[in-house]
């Protein structure tokens, strides 16, 4: 059974910086695309980040573009999202999905996989 789970998140003033994880286990990560999704108290969810099985292409939306970071580590069978600058819009919660296919920013496009998420609040 794929299981994702997510880590990470917090309370973070303006400005400062988080790294959420997303673990994988019963399955392994290295054939899948990972993207980063969050939803803000009634707002529709959004893709934040989306990498490849390979790492090679990655995709951001343009509101954290320059902020936010994909990475991935296969033998640690995780993928990470750094994000720095962080803005009060960016409180919400974050959830990562797995996608045995390219890379998409839009859930709809449906994913195999989603974790429970982890909520990042960016307040002073």
């Amino acid at each position: 059974q794929l299981q994702l789970v997510e880590s990470g998140g917090g309370l973070v003033q303006p400005g400062g910086s988080l790294r959420l994880s997303c673990a994988a286990s019963g399955f392994t990560l290295d054939y899948y695309a990972i993207g980063w999704f969050r939803q803000a108290p009634g707002k529709e969810r959004e893709g934040v980040s989306c990498i490849s099985s390979s790492g090679g292409r990655t995709k951001y939306a343009d509101s954290v573009k320059d902020r936010f970071t994909i990475s991935r580590d296969n033998a640690k069978n995780t993928v990470y999202l750094q994000m720095n600058s962080l803005k009060p819009e960016d409180t919400a919660i974050y959830y990562c999905a797995a996608r045995s296919r390219v890379c998409v920013l839009d859930h709809r496009d449906g994913m195999d996989s989603w974790g429970k998420g982890t909520l990042v609040n960016v307040s002073s």
